[in-house]
């Protein structure tokens, strides 16, 4: 009697957990679904379709791998701003990263591979407080005071970014070059899939804002 009752509770738990699941799942394609359908019209991948703005927002990554190997997806954020820069589709580029130490500076080693590029210094404002999308994208707008401008990533993160940037009121685009090299994508698409989720809690439900915001910050270009 008392084993039937353990295997019943035994079974129930089981059920528990599985409805659990299923639910879990089918909020996380459903948000994945919404925020995709609702930014796709947003996101170009050939410059010659893509609307001219003042200024392009490079969102910040390491320059390298876990193995120490160059990050493809940092090199072609920054060919992608190159490339809208010398086209003159923007014509001045604000790079927003994370920079918890002396040791670790998305922004500086963004700032250095535009210039080097060719990039002028005075066309680039590093934004040493993007901490995580959501506050680079929310920094635009209280920060910088920007309302039309160009998100520069991978075509996977632009996405969110810009599902974060139309509910804050902001009305933005986005380049991610078609057949832009990205190499194993496997880790971050998955990060990216529980990311947007969180950008709807974020939007939606926590009411969050950016860590840190301050003195608004006047562009060159504006």
């Amino acid at each position: 009697m008392q084993a039937d009752r353990k295997a019943r509770l035994l079974q129930t738990g089981q059920r528990v957990l599985q409805a659990l699941a299923a639910t879990l799942l089918l909020v996380v394609v459903l948000g994945n679904v919404w925020v995709i359908n609702n930014t796709e019209a947003y996101l170009y991948t050939n410059f010659a379709a893509l609307p001219e703005n003042e200024v392009g927002l490079v969102l910040g990554t390491s320059p390298y791998t876990q193995d120490g190997g160059p990050n493809p997806h940092f090199t072609g954020r920054i060919a992608a701003a190159v490339e809208l820069y010398q086209l003159g589709r923007v014509k001045h580029l604000i790079v927003s990263g994370a920079n918890p130490d002396a040791s670790y500076n998305e922004p500086r080693r963004m700032w250095q591979a535009l210039t080097a590029a060719g990039v002028p210094e005075q066309a680039i404002t590093m934004d040493f407080a993007g901490l995580r999308t959501f506050d680079s994208v929310a920094r635009a707008q209280r920060v910088f005071g920007l309302h039309r401008f160009t998100l520069i990533t991978q075509d996977y993160h632009a996405y969110r970014a810009l599902f974060i940037a139309k509910k804050l009121g902001m009305s933005p685009v986005a380049y991610a070059p078609a057949g832009e090299g990205s190499g194993p994508a496997f880790k971050p698409y998955l990060r990216e899939v529980a990311a947007r989720v969180w950008a709807i809690l974020d939007l939606y439900v926590f009411n969050t804002e950016p860590r840190f915001t301050g003195e608004p910050v006047p562009l060159p270009s504006q």
